[in-house]
């Protein structure tokens, strides 16, 4: 099957079409390229444009009438950005998005897999979550993936639209054969800094955070590989309409996650093991927006989807390492 997938050329989007290549599925891709580079995108189908442009969507549309599900991945998704500029994460991820939903139903390519954040979940005492759990979205980027959530929801029940919401964890990692990855110049994803800091690159790594209510007062999250979260996304459109069937509904969620949780402390012992060498720490206080985390209860991924994850905290790690010596080759910059 043909599926549209916005930000395609970003480090998921780019990494969960080549997912969708290899079990037989054709990706189109749409990207601005604020962030994305274009050479993510290869050789595959590739329009440069806006979500919110509807004349674009409709000819897209009209040059694949097979596409039979839309990922919606483009987002700016920078916490501490979003609070520093909380306009731009408010009209690009909700006033675009509710646009391009609305041309995609009246287009008629109502189903929408979204992608969603753990970072919206409450804190709880056993820092483990599911679907049903509340929700306190702590920064604006997180709001802004509540607010899409909701809004969804609410199209679904008012119009043809159908939702799947994928809630993500912590993708790490790269593809498989190191073609694209993390791709940010300054990266604000804790593994890529981790890793930049084993490579030398970086003086030190910080941790931002000391006093949280964890085992070891670091913040707490659910690392997965981003190979796995592109699987889940492969078994999400394949599975789309039978997802829905079963729940009774017009939408639902998803957690995609490992299942437990890795301290900042725990992560970077982790990463010192899989490089063999010390990381240099620094501390220092929360960044704004930041939350204390959760890990996820992946149940319902596995009873839904029949996916769970595959690759360990150490392959995700190795993976990202690797990228993180390859990059320069395919990005030209470190």
């Amino acid at each position: 099957m043909k599926v549209l997938v916005t930000g395609g050329a970003g480090y998921l989007g780019s990494i969960t079409a080549k997912a969708l290549e290899q079990a037989g599925h054709v990706p189109v891709i749409l990207d601005s390229l604020l962030s994305g580079p274009r050479t993510f995108v290869g050789d595959r189908i590739f329009y440069e444009g806006d979500i919110v442009d509807r004349e674009l969507l409709r000819r897209i549309v009209s040059e694949h009438p097979d596409i039979e599900a839309t990922i919606h991945m483009a987002a700016r998704i920078v916490v501490p950005e979003s609070v520093d500029l909380p306009y731009e994460y408010y009209r690009d991820n909700v006033a675009k998005s509710l646009e391009m939903f609305d041309a995609l139903t009246g287009l008629g390519k109502p189903r929408i897999l979204f992608s969603s954040t753990a970072s919206l979940y409450a804190l709880t005492p056993e820092f483990e979550v599911n679907e049903s759990d509340a929700v306190d979205p702590t920064s604006p980027y997180a709001r802004t993936k509540r607010m899409m959530e909701m809004a969804l929801e609410d199209l679904s029940r008012a119009s043809d639209l159908r939702a799947i919401i994928l809630r993500y964890f912590n993708p790490i990692g790269a593809d498989p054969d190191l073609e694209t990855g993390y791709h940010l110049r300054d990266a604000t994803h804790v593994v890529p800094l981790m890793a930049q800091t084993a490579l030398g690159q970086r003086d030190s790594f910080t941790i931002t955070g000391t006093e949280h209510p964890t085992r070891d007062g670091t913040g707490i999250r659910d690392y997965i590989h981003v190979w796995d979260l592109a699987r889940a996304h492969v078994r999400a459109v394949e599975e789309f309409d039978s997802v829905l069937a079963s729940e009774g509904s017009t939408y639902t969620y998803i957690n995609l996650g490992g299942g437990d949780g890795v301290t900042v402390r725990e992560l970077l012992a982790a990463v010192e093991r899989v490089v063999g060498k010390p990381v240099p720490v620094t501390e220092a206080p929360p960044r704004p927006g930041d939350a204390v985390g959760a890990f996820a209860n992946a149940d319902k991924a596995y009873r839904l989807l029949g996916w769970k994850t595959e690759l360990s905290l150490d392959d995700a790690i190795a993976s990202a390492l690797a990228w993180g010596e390859k990059r320069k080759e395919v990005l030209g910059y470190e």
